[in-house]
């Protein structure tokens, strides 16, 4: 097995001051350098990446994931340990930092290309190429400068892919432009792994190193945490980290409404009858709606609607839309909503509740993003936001004899 990435026990320390010496002569009167402390973002980080593989890094915000590329890129040296990689690299970490600002598009790909070690006629060949799959067109004789961040972003990603890599590493970089644009990325990492290309890839997005990478690495505090199949580590590290984040944000949203009845209170109720904001796919969840009414009202309609934490509405209902009519007298009542199996897939989610009249036009109480709640899909490898039942069958003819 021919290795193309080899780390081996890296250390990496930085320095945190706690003052600074402005002037040479403060340093003097002092006769020191001004206090600081050592944090290690980086403590003992071993793997390996064979070549033609796909490697996704996961872990928290600061858990040295980008440090780590960095020294892959060798932008930083490690202060233990040594990086040893075997292909030409372009690393995809921060697009278009290398760009002059007074310079035009095209100018600044003959820049970064030069500074990515591409020759004028190299990219002259692939000129066409870059600015098709920027997507600038005919702002790419403009200042870079009048550009937005999300343009910089993307012509620097076309010119990196351009570059023809035997190993790319990319960190959160994919998210950037429109959904057109993040296709043509993904289709391209895809090309490139079709052709034995080595791959590294640093993202939050689980389901995109899910889909990406057949390995992946853990980070925490600079260590690694657990590395292996994506599937395996990706379960293990995400049901951590929502145990982690176990919360209760009641009064997350706002309230509004006309009056003649308020909304009390919500909870969600796992299988058991406890509160909780973190529940499991296919497993069941109720919704417990209390709401108390002011005044006599004829009929009643209570309403739910869950969103995903990016804001996209997953499912609505009320009680109106199944059939469900009540008449309240004033006082206080409750509804609850039983799901038997929650078809929702890893991800954070909002609940809006709406208590009204059978118009649904008066809403006696609007209360939006009540709970927020996060979802963990122990044992079920999918992805988008639902899972879906359904049955899978193969069958192949049998051979002629």
């Amino acid at each position: 097995m021919v290795l193309a990435v080899v780390v081996n026990d890296v250390h990496k320390v930085f320095r945190l001051y706690q003052e600074k010496n402005q002037y040479l002569k403060s340093t003097v009167l002092r006769g020191r350098r001004a206090r600081y402390e050592e944090f290690w973002a980086l403590k003992g980080v071993s793997f390996e990446v064979p070549e033609g593989s796909t490697t996704g890094i996961i872990g928290a915000n600061g858990s040295g994931k980008s440090t780590l590329l960095k020294c892959l890129a060798g932008i930083l040296q490690p202060d233990r340990g040594s990086v040893s990689v075997n292909g030409r690299l372009s690393a995809l970490l921060e697009l278009g930092a290398g760009f002059h600002p007074d310079l035009s598009g095209r100018e600044n790909i003959f820049l970064n290309g030069a500074i990515l070690g591409m020759t004028k006629t190299e990219v002259n060949s692939r000129l066409d190429d870059i600015i098709e799959f920027s997507g600038l067109g005919r702002f790419i004789d403009s200042p870079v400068k009048n550009y937005s961040s999300g343009m910089v972003v993307r012509l620097g990603f076309a010119v990196a892919i351009n570059v023809e890599p035997e190993i790319m590493l990319i960190d959160e970089v994919l998210a950037v432009g429109d959904a057109s644009f993040q296709n043509r990325c993904f289709e391209k990492i895809e090309q490139f792994r079709q052709d034995g290309r080595t791959i590294i890839f640093v993202s939050h997005g689980l389901s995109d190193v899910l889909k990406l990478c057949k390995t992946t690495i853990w980070l925490e505090q600079g260590l690694v945490k657990e590395s292996g199949s994506s599937a395996n580590v990706i379960m293990r590290y995400s049901g951590q980290s929502r145990s982690a984040r176990e919360h209760n944000e009641e009064g997350l949203g706002e309230k509004w409404g006309q009056g003649g009845g308020t909304i009390e209170s919500v909870d969600l109720l796992n299988e058991h009858g406890d509160h909780t904001t973190i529940h499991r796919t296919r497993r069941p969840l109720t919704i417990r709606v209390n709401v108390r009414a002011g005044e006599f009202i004829p009929t009643a309609v209570i309403g739910v609607r869950i969103s995903h934490l990016h804001g996209t509405v997953v499912w609505g209902c009320n009680t109106q839309r199944r059939d469900i009519r009540p008449s309240l007298d004033p006082g206080l009542a409750s509804v609850d909503i039983e799901i038997p199996s929650l078809p929702l897939l890893e991800g954070t989610y909002d609940l809006t509740v709406v208590f009204s009249d059978e118009t649904e036009v008066h809403e006696f109480d609007h209360w939006e993003k009540t709970i927020r709640f996060d979802v963990s899909q122990d044992g079920v490898f999918e992805e988008g936001m639902v899972t879906i039942d359904s049955t899978w069958r193969v069958e192949q003819e049998s051979s002629a004899q």
